[in-house]
This record gives C-alpha cells, sequence and structure tokens, in this order.
C-alpha cells in the first residue's frame, strides 16, 4: 500500500472517430508526464466526445477495442497507468465506460451508470446503464471513477464512498455554457465532496466538436473544499498533481490555481475555439464571408481571424444600389484593422438579370419582399461560388435574435458551413465587439488592439436592401426584443408570462407567431456554437408543423 500518488491531469482536445489519432496523442502526453503514477484522461477520450449515433456501428466499437488494447499493452514499460474513456460491448450491449490499463494489460473496467438524457445529451437513446461502479484498486489505494454525469448526481459517489473509496476521479465531457465553469466546481462537485468526505479531481476536455465546444477548467477539490488545482480553461494542458495519504485521508498538494475568464470574454473565446476547431478539424484553408459594414459581419470577420489568423479569413463586400457610402468605407475599415483581405463585387448586374427574367411572371404584382430576399440569395450564391472555386468554407453571420423571429433570407444569407453568432442574441454580439476593441484571447491570433470601428458598433442596424432600411422598421428595438426572446425562448414562459413583465400584448404575441413560423428556417441553418442552456438544434427540439400559440 502507498502512502504517495502522482497523478497527471491530461486536459486534451479530441477528433472524434479519429481512433489511432487519439490513440497516438494519448501516449504523446503520457510520455510527458514523467513521473507519474497514474495519467487521467477525459471521457471518451479514445473515441471523440460526442460521437452520437457514430458508436452504433459494430466495426466502430471493434476498432475502438482494438485501439484499447493497443494503448494497455504501451503500459507494459513501467510507465504511468492510464485512465481510458470508451466504449464497451458486454454481454450485447453498449455501454459508456472507462479502462485502467496498467502493466501491459486492461486491469479494470467501470461502466457510466448515470446516463442524461436532456439538453444535448441523448445517452438513453445509445447506451445501457451500468450498475453502481466499485472502486478501482490501483496500487493500494481504492479509486471511485464517476464518469460525468455519475459525479454531477450524487447516489454514485455516496456508494463508491460507502464501498470504501478513498477518492474520486471524475472525467468529463463537460460542453461550455455561460457561467459553467463555476457551477461546476462551487455547487456541483462541491457538493459531491461535502457528500463524502472525499478529495476530487473533476477532468474535462477542450476543443470544439461541431455545434459543441468544451471549456476545460479542470480542478481539484481536497477534502475540505479548499481548491488544490484549477487548470486553464481553453487550451490543452498536463498538470501533475501530488497527493498523500494523511490520518485523514487523502491529501492534494496546492499547485497552481489559473484564473477563468468572465463574461463576456468567455463567450468570445467560445466562439474562436468552436470556429478554429470547426474549420482545421475538416480541413478547410479559411473561411469566406460576405462583409456589409454591419457589426454582425465585422464580428465574425474578427472572430475568424482570431481562430485562424487573418491570412485564412476573406472578406467579400457585396454591394446593390441599397448600400450606402458609409458602409462600404465601414467593410473596407474593418477588414484593414483585422487585417484580412477583402475584395468588393457588385451584385447589380445579377440583379438588373433577375428582374428583367421575372418580369413576364411578376407583371401585375407590386415589389415587396420578394425583391429584397433575390438580392440576399444573389450574395449566397455569389459567395458560395467562391468557396466552390477555392475552397474557403462560407461563413454565416445571422444572430439570434434574427434567427428567432425568421429575419434572414433562407438560401441567402442563410447560406454556409458554419455560424458563430447562431446562439448570440443581437446584444451579445453588441457586448463582446465592444470587449474585442480593448481585449484579446491570450490563444487569439489575430491583431491586438481594436478591429471594429466604432461606427458599426454605434450605429443603427440595417439589412439595406430597399432604401432607408432599419432593422427596427420591422422589429422591436434590440434590447425590448432581446428580453422578450430570452422569456420566450430561454425560459420557454408563456405570452402572458411575458406581459407580465411589462411586454406589450400584441408585441409579445407577434414575436411568439414569428418563432414559431421561423422553426422552418432554423431547422436547415448552418451549426454553430452552443453558448447558453437553450440553443436552436440541439438543445430546443420544436416540431416545424406546429399550430399551438400561448396566447390562445
Amino acid at each position: 500500500m502507498t502512502n504517495q500518488l502522482n497523478i497527471a491531469m491530461a486536459q486534451l482536445n479530441q477528433r472524434v472517430g479519429d481512433l489511432a489519432g487519439n490513440a497516438r496523442a494519448m501516449l504523446e502526453w503520457r510520455a510527458q508526464a514523467i513521473n507519474a503514477d497514474l495519467i487521467v484522461f477525459p471521457e471518451q477520450q479514445l473515441i471523440g466526445y460526442p460521437a452520437e449515433d457514430l458508436v452504433l456501428k459494430p466495426a466502430f466499437a471493434t476498432r475502438a477495442a482494438a485501439e484499447l488494447d493497443k494503448l494497455a499493452m504501451a503500459t507494459a514499460d513501467g510507465g504511468p497507468a492510464m485512465l481510458v474513456g470508451s466504449i464497451f460491448v458486454d454481454g450485447g450491449a453498449l455501454y459508456n465506460g472507462i479502462a485502467l490499463l496498467d502493466g501491459g494489460h486492461v486491469a479494470a473496467v467501470r461502466y457510466k451508470h448515470e446516463l442524461p438524457n436532456y439538453g444535448t445529451f441523448d445517452e438513453k437513446r445509445i447506451f445501457a446503464a451500468g450498475p453502481l461502479p466499485e472502486p478501482v484498486e490501483f496500487r493500494g489505494v481504492r479509486l471511485g471513477v464517476p464518469i460525468c454525469e455519475d459525479g454531477w448526481l450524487a447516489p454514485v459517489s455516496l456508494h463508491l464512498k460507502e464501498r470504501g473509496a478513498e477518492l474520486l476521479i471524475s472525467t468529463n465531457g463537460s460542453p461550455y455554457e455561460i457561467d459553467k465553469d463555476d457551477r461546476r466546481l462551487e455547487e456541483v462537485f462541491a457538493a459531491r465532496v461535502r457528500e463524502t468526505g472525499l478529495p476530487l479531481l473533476f477532468l474535462n476536455r477542450v476543443g470544439g466538436q461541431d455545434e459543441l465546444v468544451f471549456d476545460g477548467s479542470s480542478f481539484v477539490l481536497n477534502a475540505d473544499g479548499a481548491v488544490a488545482h484549477r487548470l486553464p480553461d481553453w487550451e490543452e494542458h498536463l498538470r501533475m498533481t501530488h497527493w498523500s495519504r494523511s490520518d485523514s485521508g487523502w491529501v492534494c498538494a496546492d499547485g497552481p490555481k489559473a484564473l477563468w475568464e468572465e463574461h463576456p470574454a468567455d463567450i468570445y473565446s467560445a466562439m474562436v475555439v468552436g470556429l478554429r476547431d470547426y474549420v482545421d478539424t475538416n480541413r478547410f484553408p479559411g473561411v469566406v464571408l460576405g462583409m456589409s459594414g454591419g457589426i454582425d459581419s465585422a464580428l465574425c470577420a474578427a472572430i475568424a481571424a482570431d481562430a485562424l489568423g487573418p491570412d485564412r479569413v476573406w472578406c467579400v463586400m457585396l454591394p446593390s444600389r441599397y448600400t450606402s457610402q458609409s458602409s462600404l468605407d465601414d467593410a473596407a475599415e474593418c477588414a484593414a484593422m483585422i487585417g484580412c483581405q477583402i475584395d468588393t463585387i457588385p451584385i447589380s448586374p445579377a440583379v438588373d438579370a433577375f428582374d428583367q427574367m421575372l418580369s413576364g411572371s411578376f407583371a401585375d404584382r407590386d415589389v415587396d419582399i420578394t425583391e429584397e430576399n433575390v438580392q440576399s440569395r444573389i450574395r449566397g450564391v455569389t459567395l458560395m461560388a467562391l468557396s466552390n472555386k477555392f475552397g474557403h468554407m462560407l461563413l454565416t453571420t445571422g444572430n439570434k435574435s434574427e434567427m428567432s423571429v425568421g429575419y434572414a433570407t433562407i438560401y441567402g444569407d442563410m447560406a454556409g458551413g458554419y455560424n458563430p453568432l447562431k446562439d448570440a442574441y443581437k446584444m451579445t454580439v453588441f457586448a463582446i465587439s465592444k470587449w474585442r476593441n480593448s481585449h484579446k484571447p491570450r490563444f487569439a491570433l489575430g491583431r491586438d488592439g481594436p478591429v471594429i470601428p466604432d461606427n458599426i458598433i454605434t450605429k443603427p442596424p440595417s439589412a439595406e436592401l430597399r432604401p432607408d432600411q432599419k432593422d427596427s422598421d420591422s422589429l422591436p428595438d434590440y434590447p425590448v426584443l432581446d428580453k422578450m426572446l430570452h422569456a420566450l425562448v430561454e425560459e420557454e414562459r408563456s405570452v402572458d408570462e411575458v406581459v407580465a413583465l411589462g411586454f406589450d400584448r400584441a408585441e409579445v404575441t407577434r414575436i411568439e407567431r414569428l418563432l414559431y413560423l421561423a422553426e422552418y428556417k432554423r431547422r436547415q441553418a448552418p451549426p454553430g456554437v452552443k453558448l447558453g442552456t437553450r440553443n436552436f438544434g440541439r438543445d430546443r427540439r420544436y416540431p416545424i408543423t406546429n399550430a399551438f400559440r400561448s396566447a390562445g
């Protein structure tokens, strides 16, 4: 029985489905964990998380088992043992589990007991629930290994304590949400420590996977609730933790305690990391986007430059006869501040061609929103042509306020491969634009200093698809609209409940109607970074055809 343990925490990125690549990366990080007795990796690190229905493919599970065996054999060198998350087929059922690899073989396997089935999680449909897990014996120490949701709820940790666990090691794939890092530490896992009287190591991954982004923010709590370690957010990190047995149990020696980003810096970083990993993992050479001279496209260009570097960002101004000189000037100034390429392709020839093409069919009809949407779709076709020809992914730039009420053109400004602003309301766009002009994430690749002209931030938003158009012609002012939408979407309140907050009934009823009518558009929108608890797509799954209205 040992009285000292050195446990390395490997807070890593991953690539879903890249079994050999993920295994190779784990061995590379293990080689850096000099003097560790055990190195711990995040939930399902071998296969990537979340692999969704990919795990149901028999060949995938077979390959995962083979890679796990190879990792186990690597531990025959006498170096650190490994705690590795993967999937396991047992008795015809599929489990989310974790394996202790030591001495050249798989020394123990434990299955996840609590399967989350809310928000972005759908594990009950995919996995079988394991039994309440027993502690794992390692070098004479009984380790409790609650896997993610097992640690978010009390029963598993309490069971492990009752069965003699001396130390809890919780491996996680916990996606970023606003203010979630503090909630994990101060509310959820601090409660597990209080309930069990055991110290706890919480390990999370970093990086983007489709719409999810993981912030890391791993930590260690001693049995008295004191924080012994805080790992950085948003970056890969290897942390050696030193444990000793005392009369009252295991104690982790104090180590560095990183400061985690505050709001709204965390939102901006989530957008940067999510876009970076989506573009790089899918091997795009860069991104192309329409630069309108407005705040949404300006912010997207800044995010892209910080994620990929300015040289991989291509902005295109697509003016029509309604585009103001101010917008042209603002777009050019913004691109210069960011340091990215900007080209101008006027769309008037195409608009004229469509007017002529459709003149016979539209002869007895007044000009309306149809002609506005034609302009937007011409821009979408043009940008997609550039994407096809040069390989850059087309970035869309619509914010959550617009997407909520359908203030976007399907097959027009909604065309593209990814949207960093998909879960950001308009007022959030303003807030993080102002923040970025005076701050820059430590891992960002863009320029220091302001990157968005003040005029873009302060001028009234406009789609510029008709003379003197402003967003407020069609929508409530954004401070009002966003508060309504937050109540209707994030809090799922009824019209009556929103009206009771002080809003006009007719306006709330109209906004709720627009919210439901726009579902078909959102279903065809590109993916984007999840920021809150009710993003469109993974969290909020409404029917497209829906006759319900809470106003009656």
